[in-house]
């Protein structure tokens, strides 16, 4: 540039010379102001038109759409927690060291609510699968600068056809497809035949989750085929909370039951009627407010002390009475495998007790544990410890009392361990049709899928292990039981265990 410039002035400097020679010297000093402001001008303008901008290196990306859940989920987000969700590794506490009771923390343990309403239940007939958007996807508009590659030609896809209506897809990673009953046509024939359909009634004991979400496929899929599942669950009121909230929807009589471990067993010093009001307001403080009384049962106690059964009995007989004023579903008890012994259910407080239970089947009901305590043989010593039970009825049907409303809130083998996974379905699919039987038992919860005292045990993988059969099991499977007024004889020799 500098060279153009010296090239234009000496040019200007000749032609300023033949100037000279025809002018007059008084306009000299003007020519050459004019020459150093053109050679000014010159050099700048080069500066100016020789300096090249380089195009940015990169291109701003539009910010990333903000997601929502609304897609997902027609429910609400899980309600704010009392207390942080445990992490798997930390011990949650607690003050309870029945056996076999997990330790979690004095709250209700409730996680908090996701700032991504995604974490919610899902609407069992979505069909849409909603993702967390990636930078630079989503509704806005891609910067003109860059050029959008041209569409490559695909095949059209191949249509799948639906599943027929008495076959359906399991979740996860089923290899099979589940072969479902059509009860509405099983209910049909056993009807005719003076029978009652039973559905499976074997559920979950289930504590503080590795995932919060891992049951949820399990619950919507059974929800949506209207079949009624048992769901037990200790100090997390989450997964009753989402089974609650489809139940409200669907209809389908789930049975959920919730315990705290706060307070499992009462002060035996205190008179039995003081003892029970005092206990009561106590357990309703701590109630979690999410689930509703009216849908969801409250069980107080843990495996107490049956030389006190008596005593027990006068407790939880004014228990019951104040359950039915404040409109709670109540159960008493939760005695443990193999207890209590059969002449102990005929004492007078205890009769009182059960014929008030036997005037209100659907508000009061009685907790029983039933382990056989040998992982190798689920009917260990049978009928007592599993099937223990029919004492219950036995004593009711002799003294004309009708037969109460069970729940067993915890079944299975051991606290730490269960058999392999084929042998296991066989134990539960027995145990099915036991209690599948007798209309008045509820369900069972097999202990336990979550954490044991604060921690993620072998058990819990074994547990997991068994949610896909256990939704099989529901779906494929019916039992039967006498139409209602008949009732099934009490005899354990019918289902002899494996």
């Amino acid at each position: 540039m500098m060279f153009r410039a010296s090239i234009w002035l000496g040019a200007c400097y000749r032609m300023n010379e033949k100037v000279n020679e025809i002018h007059q010297p008084k306009f000299q000093t003007y020519r050459i102001s004019a020459l150093v402001l053109l050679l000014v001008a010159l050099v700048l303008s080069g500066c100016v038109n020789g300096s090249s901008v380089a195009p940015s290196s990169t291109i701003a990306l539009p910010p990333a759409p903000i997601a929502t859940g609304t897609e997902v989920s027609s429910l609400d987000a899980y309600p704010p927690a009392a207390a942080a969700y445990p992490e798997p590794s930390v011990d949650s506490g607690g003050d309870s060291a029945a056996y076999p009771a997990p330790t979690a923390p004095e709250a209700t343990g409730l996680p908090p609510t996701a700032t991504v309403a995604t974490s919610g239940l899902s609407d069992p007939a979505a069909t849409e699968a909603v993702y967390f958007p990636m930078v630079g996807q989503g509704p806005t508009v891609a910067p003109a600068s860059v050029a959008s590659p041209a569409p490559t030609a695909t095949m059209p896809p191949t249509a799948t056809p639906a599943p027929l209506p008495t076959e359906a897809v399991a979740v996860a990673a089923q290899p099979t497809p589940i072969h479902v009953v059509d009860f509405a046509a099983v209910g049909g024939e056993l009807a005719a035949q003076g029978q009652q359909l039973a559905y499976n009634k074997i559920g979950f004991h289930v504590t503080f989750l590795e995932d919060r979400e891992e049951l949820d496929p399990y619950m919507q899929r059974l929800d949506a085929e209207g079949v009624p599942f048992f769901l037990k669950s200790v100090d997390n009121a989450e997964p009753l909370y989402k089974a609650q909230e489809l139940m409200k929807v669907s209809g389908v009589p789930h049975t959920l039951v919730y315990r705290s471990t706060k307070y499992d067993v009462p002060n035996y010093d205190m008179d039995p009627v003081l003892a029970a009001e005092t206990y009561w307001e106590l357990e309703k403080a701590i109630w979690p407010p999410e689930l509703d009384p009216g849908l969801v049962w409250l069980e107080t106690m843990n495996e107490l002390d049956k030389n006190r059964s008596e005593w027990l009995a006068q407790f939880s007989l004014r228990t019951a009475e104040l359950a039915l004023r404040d409109g709670y579903k109540w159960a008493a008890f939760g005695w443990a495998s193999g207890e209590p012994e059969p002449e102990q259910w005929e004492s007078p407080a205890m009769l009182k007790l059960l014929r008030l239970i036997g005037e209100n089947p659907d508000q009061l009901a009685i907790a029983l544990h039933e382990y056989s305590y040998v992982a190798e043989d689920i009917g260990h010593e049978y009928p007592h410890k599993i099937g223990r039970f029919l004492d219950l009825f036995a004593v009711a049907d002799r003294h004309g009392i009708p037969r109460p409303t069970v729940l067993i809130t915890e079944w299975g083998w051991t606290y730490d361990n269960i058999p392999p996974e084929p042998n296991a379905m066989e134990d539960v699919t027995w145990a099915a049709r036991l209690y599948g039987a007798y209309p008045q038992v509820l369900g069972a919860a097999i202990w336990n899928l979550g954490q044991l005292d604060g921690q993620l045990t072998p058990l819990n993988e074994q547990m997991q292990g068994l949610i896909d059969n256990m939704l099989a099991l529901s779906l494929d499977s019916h039992f039967s039981a006498p139409a209602l007024p008949q009732q099934a004889p009490l005899d354990a020799g019918r289902f002899p265990p494996p």
